[in-house]
């Protein structure tokens, strides 16, 4: 297996195949991610997929790809979507920090000691992250369970292994709380304090603070979820009960439902009541709605009775008349070679020309410059400008 020689080329290799490996944590849970698939994800070069493979980023299984465990654990917690909660992390920052104090102490050197007190800086940082971020795994989990595990018995067991990760969780909140009020190590938070481990301190503390108030809501959530888990399986199991007693034929016999259905007065149980309302037979006749709505009820009842749609009547002829709409289109090639033909300029020559219907003066104007985009090749166009009707034009002449 192949290591990184340096974060650039860690960075790099992640970048450049950003598209895979999205695709590949989006798909996570899924039990098979093809590697043909994947290979179209890197335009069918399968040297990219042996490269992070090589370099553990990637790992195959036949013929599946899936992500590496520790890029898989990082990708997760830093898009903060991980689900496994695991408190062995706070166990392991607490054991750290006292084994640093002891160093701290024992060590006579100023530079090794200031080392020593940067560990357990860190140390401290790292605890207040892990504990709000395993209160909020811890919470989704909750939710999760219950919404969507659709076995009883794994559900409530899987609740109560969460309420236990709860206890250890919030044991060891105060467990870091009494470390750092210096109750344990009095010696080393009064040689050591300065203002930097000061305000981790109290920062710490806050976030502690806010676990175990949201520590408090999980226990009432998961109490009521098991409450609700265990109301369901007695319903459940009534239900189960009646319907063995209903196959049997003993439920009446059995059982007192009979009475107690007699003494249930719940609307539930009630008749739908029916409101007849008869149509007068002439809106009936006369009214197109109802027309469609007899026709409705008589599909819906399968009815054989064949309504006959009546007939329409005869179309006028004057809508039957053939109208011819006529109009006289310019054709701009005849214009041209008139006008090549001639020795006059083109404005006055459009002027004059005759185009079979009446020409306004704008319409000239528009033929004017049209001739001139299209035609242009064709024209000898001056610098000599004169005015007709308070519009300025060039003077246009054939080559």
């Amino acid at each position: 297996m192949k290591t990184f020689s340096s974060i650039q080329q860690l960075l790099a290799t992640l970048s450049r195949e950003q598209k895979l490996l999205s695709e590949l944590f989006e798909k996570r849970k899924m039990l098979s991610f093809n590697y043909d698939y994947a290979l179209e994800l890197v335009e069918f070069d399968a040297d990219k997929i042996s490269a992070l493979i090589d370099y553990a980023v990637v790992r195959q299984n036949g013929n599946n790809l899936e992500l590496d465990d520790l890029f898989l654990q990082f990708f997760e917690q830093v898009m903060e979507v991980n689900e496994e909660i695991n408190v062995s992390y706070i166990n392991e920052h607490i054991q750290n920090i006292k084994q640093n104090i002891i160093y701290y102490l024992q060590e006579n050197n100023e530079t090794r000691k200031y080392g020593y007190l940067r560990q357990v800086k860190h140390a401290m940082r790292k605890i207040g992250v892990i504990a709000l971020r395993n209160v909020v795994d811890l919470n989704r989990n909750i939710d999760n369970t219950f919404k969507n595990e659709p076995n009883y018995k794994i559900k409530k067991t899987k609740l109560e292994h969460l309420d236990e990760k709860r206890h250890t969780i919030y044991a060891l909140i105060n467990q870091t709380d009494h470390l750092v009020s210096g109750e344990e190590e009095l010696t080393f938070f009064k040689v050591a304090s300065d203002e930097e481990l000061n305000r981790i301190i109290i920062l710490l503390k806050l976030q502690l603070n806010e676990c175990r108030h949201n520590l408090i809501d999980i226990q009432k959530q998961i109490i009521e979820y098991l409450n609700r888990i265990k109301h369901q399986n007695g319903v459940i199991e009534k239900l189960r009960q009646i319907k063995y007693l209903k196959d049997q034929f003993e439920l009446k016999s059995k059982t007192d439902i009979v009475e107690l259905l007699e003494r249930n007065t719940a609307v539930v149980f009630e008749p739908n009541p029916v409101y007849p309302l008869n149509i007068p037979l002439d809106q009936l006749q006369a009214d197109d709605e109802a027309r469609e709505v007899i026709l409705k009820v008589a599909k819906r009842l399968r009815s054989n009775v064949k309504n006959t749609m009546p007939l329409l009547g005869n179309i006028s002829d004057e809508y039957l008349e053939t109208q011819i709409q006529e109009e006289i289109q310019i054709n701009l090639d005849e214009v041209k070679n008139g006008f090549l033909a001639g020795g006059n300029n083109l404005f006055e020559f459009i002027c004059n020309y005759d185009f079979g219907r009446e020409v306004s003066f704008d319409e000239c104007v528009t033929l004017y410059c049209q001739m001139i985009s299209q035609f242009d090749t064709l024209f000898k166009i001056t610098e000599t400008y004169s005015i007709k009707d308070d519009v300025e034009f060039a003077m246009v002449y054939p080559k």
